[in-house]
């Protein structure tokens, strides 16, 4: 303001200096103190044409300032916003955890009832077989008597003690059949506890998913046997045999004894190329390998049962395919399997696989393996994908809600061809749709890798 009232007065004074300079042509005659004032004015008005500069600089360095400042603040105005926002996340987090452990809790206060009513129910358990025994004594001591009583005439004392045996057995079973009414009563209750427990196990499990990658077999039994995972294998090689061998374990044992790419011909088949892996002094046949997530494994029927993908990679061989070889005797299914951790476990399993006409129903019997089963055993297990689901339960379709053709069994979590999710994956995970292993009574592993073979149980089978 005050450059201003400045320029106002140094203006008028400027402008007059001009116009006196201008008559000093037509007064050369004029005073000396005239002239000095001259030269006066002349210098006031070049520091008002500097003031001048000064100010415009002025003036544009405060309208730059006030727009780098709008952008400050409209920055900040986000900051506080998202942060805000945050905080309201952190709150609810916060609530539902609060809410799970007071559910928790809950259900171990439950569990000691439990516990307690299990230790009582154990000890009416004993009881009631030692009155089972004593009865049993009596009743053999009955029939000996009754043996004698079709030999002679019993007395009335006789007859008064078998009366008295038969209102005691009688009383006795009365009290057995409470005794049952408890131990059901027990059992409803355990079982009620039991579906409280396991839909807590999935709300952890479910929160628990976020940090996926903390889950591993660590702490469990080691493989030392497990040969590594296959990672990309471009530089396999693919053999073409000349002779019509069933698999790939006759294939080593007629020499060719290195894992690669094999065309096999099974009994009563067609010859279709394979992936034999040499481990433990022989060589599986590979039915399904995954490693990377490279190949969408959410396929159609036909996909399944023709097979997809490349050998040498990611594949699944076919259920077409893989009932040629197995309809010719006896099979190990191996199963192995690779945290993100790289902790590596195995499964074996006798199994049997049904044809086309039964929808390749398989049916396992755990052999030996270093993770807790998760497959249901002695179970007939229908393949089902998104377009061909026939046992849909509660209309809910297992290969369209967890993806992937699978042989499931009432919708259980553990499928080996469902979506490939990586820990790395923002938000939140769902575990229905993702590479899990998830025995009956244990958590998630979220699975790197997978693998599937198969080997004949007799050697001698193709001699």
């Amino acid at each position: 303001m005050k450059i201003i009232l400045v320029f106002l007065f140094i203006a008028p004074l400027a402008h007059s200096a001009t116009a006196e300079k201008d008559n000093s042509f037509f007064d050369s005659g004029a005073s000396p103190e005239t002239k000095s004032r001259f030269a006066m004015l002349d210098d006031v008005r070049i520091l008002a044409n500097g003031l001048l500069q000064l100010g415009h600089g002025l003036k544009d360095f405060v309208h730059k300032t006030k727009g780098q400042m709008n952008d400050i603040f409209q920055k900040l105005y986000i900051f506080d916003r998202s942060f805000y926002e945050l905080s309201l996340q952190t709150s609810e987090i916060k609530e539902e955890e609060e809410q799970l452990r007071q559910t928790t809790a809950r259900l171990q206060i439950n569990n000691e009832e439990i516990k307690n009513l299990s230790q009582e129910m154990n000890s009416k358990i004993e009881d009631l077989i030692q009155n089972k025994i004593q009865l049993q004594e009596k009743v053999w001591g009955l029939e000996d008597k009754v043996t004698k009583l079709a030999i002679i005439q019993p007395s009335m004392q006789e007859t008064e003690e078998i009366s008295s045996l038969k209102a005691f057995v009688e009383q006795q079973d009365n009290h057995i059949k409470q005794l049952l009414k408890i131990v059901e009563d027990q059992h409803v209750q355990l079982d009620r506890q039991h579906n409280q427990i396991m839909e807590l196990e999935d709300k952890l499990n479910h929160i628990e998913l976020q940090e996926l990658t903390e889950n591993s077999f660590t702490g469990e039994q080691t493989e030392p046997e497990a040969s590594p995972f296959p990672v990309h294998n471009t530089t396999a090689l693919i053999y073409k045999s000349d002779g019509a061998v069933p698999d790939c374990t006759a294939l080593y044992s007629s020499g060719m004894q290195s894992s690669g790419v094999y065309t096999i011909k099974p009994n009563g088949s067609e010859a279709f190329d394979v992936y034999c892996e040499t481990k433990f002094g022989s060589s599986w046949t590979v039915i399904q390998n995954r490693v990377d997530g490279s190949l969408d494994f959410n396929q159609s029927w036909d996909a399944y049962t023709n097979g997809f993908g490349e050998l040498n990679e990611e594949f699944w061989l076919g259920l077409n395919k893989t009932y040629s070889i197995t309809k010719q005797g006896d099979y190990i299914l191996r199963i192995e399997l690779q945290d993100w951790k790289d902790n590596k476990r195995y499964i074996q399993y006798a199994f049997s696989l049904g044809g086309p006409e039964t929808d390749y129903t398989l049916q396992l019997s755990r052999i030996s393996g270093s993770i807790p089963n998760a497959l249901p055993e002695q179970t007939e297990l229908r393949f089902s994908t998104a377009d061909h689901d026939m046992d849909i339960i509660n209309d809910f379709n297992c290969p369209e809600n967890y993806l992937g053709g699978w042989w499931h069994s009432e919708c259980e979590e553990t499928n080996l061809n469902g979506k490939y999710v990586a820990p790395r994956s923002r938000g939140r995970l769902d575990r229905r749709k993702g590479l899990y292993w998830k025995p009956k009574k244990g958590r998630y592993y979220l699975l790197k890798s997978t693998k599937i073979m198969i080997h004949p149980t007799d050697l001698k089978s193709f001699d």
